[in-house]
């Protein structure tokens, strides 16, 4: 499963971030073992802005597509 392909509230672990993923997300804590909530998207789901350590993090659609998640 995929970052974008969660629903509005909904929460996962993040498994895998690719290394072309921005160093600025993984210092925001997008990193594979921390939990992330879907929070907020714009229409047609992009952006969509996500929780994880407490931080909001707005990404584009086609870049949460290359993040792998699993159910917590």
């Amino acid at each position: 499963m995929f970052l974008s392909e969660l629903t509005l509230g909904q929460k996962a672990i993040v498994l895998q971030a690719p290394e072309t993923l921005p160093v600025k997300l993984f210092e925001m804590g997008c990193m594979p073992g921390e939990e992330i909530e879907l929070v907020f998207s714009a229409p047609f789901q992009d952006p969509m802005c996500f929780r994880v350590q407490g931080t909001l993090i707005t990404m584009r659609r086609e870049l949460a597509a290359i993040i792998t998640i699993t159910e917590p």
